[in-house]
């Protein structure tokens, strides 16, 4: 070959011709085929629920819920928990699934091809400051027999129903299980706080900040009693040495009033019934415990044991008996009041060591009281959750929380939704030609021949002079009127075939042809 000869239209019209017949059977074959498993295949029925997430009936600023979650994340986890390999093997036993299969299938090819044929889609809609939010989902099921794909799905909405509700309330049981554990296990902590916090009042009770006025206010009390106290022993003190005095001049014989004058002798009785006369007028004034009581009656002892001759000893010893009972009442005096200042003294230093041991004391008593009160705030914090949490779940119980309403019922499926017999004979009139013309051309690249004037020049490279037509004979002509019949009537067989498929499994030839008019008037 000289050059490359590239075919014309003329070509290509010849070729057509002379492989007419051949494209022909391919693509009639192609249809034939294509409508044939549109035919064959056999239909598949799907029965669909709609399922509505509904919201919390009552407004959740009066009663909040603990199961907070997105719908798609609540659906998936339902999903996951109804398609479990019990569950589905459960319906496939119950329903007598994939029994009519050609080949013997094993549990786990079961369980695939009822999850392939089960679909949950959800349907959303745009909320506006939510962005594209969840209002529902829809459960369906497939399978050759409408009666069993409505009987299955069916099943899976109320799995997914009852599923939901046994989710949320087992959800809601849980949380106020664990917040009831934790409220006691915190009731328990604070109730050892507060025993902490009594036992260190109990101990530290007069060093508390709270007393620390009270305290000082003692303060000064004790110290004023101290000071009048001390002004008393002073003064018993000086009328010690003042009686002191008195015993001395007594022993001497010498009887001082108590301006430190004698006496004069008529002053002082020394007959017997003078000093009882004394004694009885002195007895109405005093107690038997006073010191002039004391020494009158001494003194009419010492009468009646002595005579009456020794009155002038006896006065002296009257007089004597007299100071010594006046200073020992002193000295018990002032013993008395040396015993109240030391305890005072005891007392202020006892106040004293509260008052400068209340800074320490309240140190500890603000950490104790801190984790005291920390305790106290986890504890309400605890059962205020507690509390919420009977509350949803209460909400749960009663369904009055988020729930999946059933807002459609699955219904038995009329038409198949599976095969498109539509689209496989759409598919069938476009591979048809296609398949032709692929067969056409290829053998047309592997046969040699030689088409037309013009490819014989390009291949001998010389110019041909005169082109002889093809001349048919009576019989080939003959031939090619029986192919055109032939093609004729197998084309109308094959129209003829197609219109009976379409009444049969598309739609009645009447009502497509009123459905076509119709769209044109």
């Amino acid at each position: 070959m000289k050059s490359e000869y590239e075919l014309s239209l003329k070509d290509y019209i010849a070729i057509i011709k002379d492989r007419a017949l051949l494209l022909g059977v391919i693509i009639a074959v192609v249809l034939a085929g294509t409508v044939a498993v549109a035919v064959s295949v056999p239909p598949v029925y799907q029965a669909m629920g709609t399922i509505l997430v509904e919201s919390q009936q009552i407004s959740p600023e009066l009663v909040g819920t603990n199961n907070p979650s997105v719908a798609d994340e609540r659906i998936e986890v339902i999903r996951q928990r109804v398609m479990t390999r019990d569950n589905l093997l459960r319906i496939i036993d119950k329903y007598q699934l994939f029994t009519d299969s050609s080949r013997q299938l094993s549990e786990e090819d079961k369980v695939d091809l009822m999850r392939n044929t089960i679909g949950v889609n959800t349907l959303s809609t745009f909320v506006k400051g939510r962005g594209d939010t969840t209002v529902a989902f829809t459960v369906s099921f497939d399978h050759k027999k409408p009666e069993v794909a409505k009987q299955v799905a069916d099943e899976l909405v109320t799995l997914f129903l009852n599923e939901n509700m046994k989710q949320r309330t087992e959800r809601a049981t849980e949380t106020t299980e664990f917040l009831t554990q934790e409220a006691d296990k915190l009731g328990a902590e604070l109730a050892v706080q507060e025993n902490q916090l009594a036992d260190y009042k109990q101990a530290n009770a007069n060093s508390l900040p709270e007393n620390q006025t009270l305290r000082m206010n003692m303060l000064s009390r004790s110290e004023l009693e101290f000071r009048e106290v001390d002004r008393d022993y002073k003064n018993a003190q000086e009328e010690l040495r003042y009686l002191q005095l008195e015993l001395s001049a007594a022993n001497a014989g010498l009887a001082t009033r108590p301006d430190g004058s004698r006496p004069a002798a008529a002053d002082q009785p020394q007959d017997l019934g003078s000093l009882k006369a004394e004694y009885a007028r002195l007895l109405t004034r005093y107690t038997e415990a006073h010191p002039d009581v004391v020494a009158i009656k001494r003194k009419i002892q010492a009468l009646q044991a002595g005579g009456a001759g020794k009155g002038s000893a006896a006065g002296v010893n009257l007089d004597v008996a007299r100071a010594q009972a006046k200073i020992s009442a002193a000295q018990a005096n002032i013993a008395s009041l040396a015993q109240q200042k030391r305890d005072l003294s005891q007392k202020m230093e006892a106040t004293e060591a509260e008052i400068l041991a209340a800074p320490q004391v309240e140190r500890g008593l603000i950490t104790l009281m801190r984790d005291h009160d920390n305790a106290r705030k986890k504890y309400e914090e605890i059962r205020a959750k507690e509390m919420s949490a009977k509350i949803s779940e209460s909400l749960e119980q009663e369904n009055k929380a988020d729930r999946f309403v059933l807002l459609e019922p699955p219904r038995l499926p009329e038409k198949p939704v599976k095969p498109n017999r539509k689209k496989i004979v759409a598919l069938g009139l476009v591979l048809a030609p296609a398949a032709g013309g692929a067969l056409v051309m290829l053998l047309e690249m592997l046969n040699q021949r030689v088409r037309g004037a013009g490819a014989l020049e390009s291949v001998l490279g010389k110019r041909v002079l005169v082109s002889v037509p093809f001349i048919a004979t009576q019989a080939e002509l003959a031939r090619r009127r029986q192919w055109r019949v032939g093609l004729i009537i197998a084309g109308v067989l094959g129209v003829g075939v197609m219109l009976l498929l379409i009444h049969l499994f598309y739609m009645p030839l009447d009502l497509l042809l009123f459905r076509t008019m119709a769209r044109f008037e």
